[in-house]
């Protein structure tokens, strides 16, 4: 062998020895990013086997392609051209997950506005959801990032009021699962054992078409619950514990500010169910009205408290933000004429922050010397320049129940003050909403958020004893609920609030 020869095979043994140290490295990126899948795919179509086994490494190039043209389409308002090749480039690249969260976000978010239309609008909502849930979740169950989106989608874009037809969305969502808890009161034990044929074909629409686990719903509503299922901010909470769970699952592909997202998605998705997490009129009736979930507030409280003890570099804000919620707490309470917890949650919010101030800009308004009757009627005038809808809604109608406890007291002066306070929280609102908002963020007219309070309080599964609901019925000139006549010696009168 010449020396040319020996120098050659030397060098070619030198340039192998480098690739290989250079394809381990790629090899470990490509592992991370999801590129590389030796095992085959399961349940998989037939043309997605073909496309990720037969065109091989060129599927890159076929993806990157569609996707500019995807983009061209988009920018031609060609959107069901685009969703085609969405479509396509998913099927081509069924493992690299920003695929998922990009096409997934830009039905729901980009070409969804395009529409005028509200239905044409929740048409596009919905296939984002479908796309990550139904497909992006079948080929990769365990992606965090999936879970976290789609636990977004219904926190944000369906449960938040940023776009003007967030009312739409809600009420479709509503439509969808009052189909699958037969138009009552979601009740996840008939799903998860059912006894009829009607539960075992809703038990298995739930399974098929939502790809939710009501074993696995009982868990998160006793964790995190009671919630009302069949409003978004139920499902947000349900999906990010699943992508807890999967990152527990996949400790070594979970990034640190993933898992802060989730539990962030989480408690800010009990805040919102507690200010307006309980369903208040009828589905039958294809309308509804959002009042606050007061049972939830303890475990919204512990939901706060372990995302600061888990979140090192957000503590103080989570604290903060736990602080804020802890006075909305109180004050709803106090709203509600629940007074005894009102009172101790405001000793709670006392004791874990005393030197902070509970009122806006009052740096001197600490717990220890301002009274709780003093705290509520401070914020009572706060409300009256309040811009959120949930919070004057909620103030509305605790004045509402207060007026008719009051009512039932024989004070009437207080039930007058009370509902007069109530139209005026309404009227200040309403007044500052721009006309073109109105149908987005806009309040129910004082009327029928009356109507709904009253009919609650006369209700004898909701409303108060029997011989306060007759009160209620006598003082408001109705007939009486029954012929029957309620025990005698009953003490049924709530406990009044008090005026200051």
């Amino acid at each position: 062998m010449s020396r040319k020869q020996i120098s050659l095979l030397l060098s070619a043994v030198l340039l192998i020895g480098a690739v290989s140290r250079i394809q381990t490295a790629l090899n470990v990126d490509r592992e991370k990013l999801g590129l590389t899948r030796v095992e085959p795919l399961e349940n998989a179509p037939p043309v997605l086997a073909f496309t990720t086994v037969a065109l091989g490494g060129f599927r890159g190039l076929i993806s990157n392609a569609l996707w500019i043209r995807a983009n061209d389409l988009q920018d031609e308002d060609k959107f069901f051209e685009m969703a085609q090749l969405a479509d396509w480039i998913t099927k081509l690249e069924p493992h690299f997950v920003q695929v998922w969260l990009v096409q997934s976000w830009n039905m729901a978010y980009n070409i969804s506005v395009k529409f005028k239309d509200f239905s044409d609008r929740w048409r596009w909502v919905r296939k984002g959801i479908e796309l990550l849930r139904d497909d992006g979740l079948r080929f990769n169950p365990n992606e965090v990032l999936i879970y976290r989106e789609l636990a977004w989608f219904f926190q944000h874009k369906m449960g938040q009021n940023l776009d003007d037809a967030n009312m739409y969305y809600k009420q479709q969502w509503a439509n969808e699962m009052a189909v699958v808890f037969d138009k009552r009161t979601p009740n996840l034990d008939e799903l998860i054992h059912p006894q009829t044929a009607d539960q075992e074909s809703r038990a298995k629409l739930l399974r098929e078409k939502y790809k939710m686990d009501p074993q696995l719903m009982k868990d998160v509503d006793q964790l995190y619950g009671p919630l009302e299922w069949r409003l978004p901010e139920s499902h947000a909470i349900y999906w990010a514990y699943n992508g807890l769970k999967a990152a527990e699952a996949n400790p070594t592909k979970v990034k640190k500010d993933d898992l802060i997202t989730l539990r962030r998605v989480v408690y800010q998705s009990m805040q919102m169910s507690f200010q307006r997490g309980r369903l208040v009129t009828n589905l039958v009736a294809q309308s509804f009205e959002f009042g606050p979930n007061l049972d939830i507030i303890p475990k919204v409280s512990l939901a706060y408290e372990k995302a600061a003890a888990e979140d090192e570099a957000n503590y103080d804000h989570i604290l903060r933000a736990h602080r804020n919620f802890l006075r909305d707490a109180v004050y709803f309470f106090y709203e509600h004429n629940r007074l005894k917890d009102a009172a101790y949650w405001y000793q709670y919010l006392s004791q874990k922050y005393p030197d902070k101030p509970i009122l806006d800009n009052k740096p001197d308004s600490l717990p220890a010397t301002v009274s709780l009757d003093q705290y509520v009627v401070l914020r009572v005038t706060e409300d009256v320049n309040e811009t959120s809808k949930d919070r004057v809604q909620a103030s509305v109608e605790g004045m509402l129940i207060n007026a008719y406890a009051a009512l039932i007291q024989g004070e009437d002066d207080r039930y007058e003050g009370f509902k007069l306070l109530a139209q005026k929280i309404w009227t200040a609102y309403m007044t500052k909403i721009p006309e073109e908002r109105k149908p987005a963020i806009g309040l129910p007219p004082i009327e029928d958020i009356d109507r709904v309070i009253r009919e609650r309080l006369l209700n004898p599964t909701e409303g108060p004893p029997a011989v306060a609901r007759a009160i209620l019925r006598s003082r408001l000139g109705l007939p009486p609920e029954t012929a029957q006549v309620a025990p005698s010696g009953t003490n049924s009168i709530p406990q009044k609030a008090s005026a200051n």
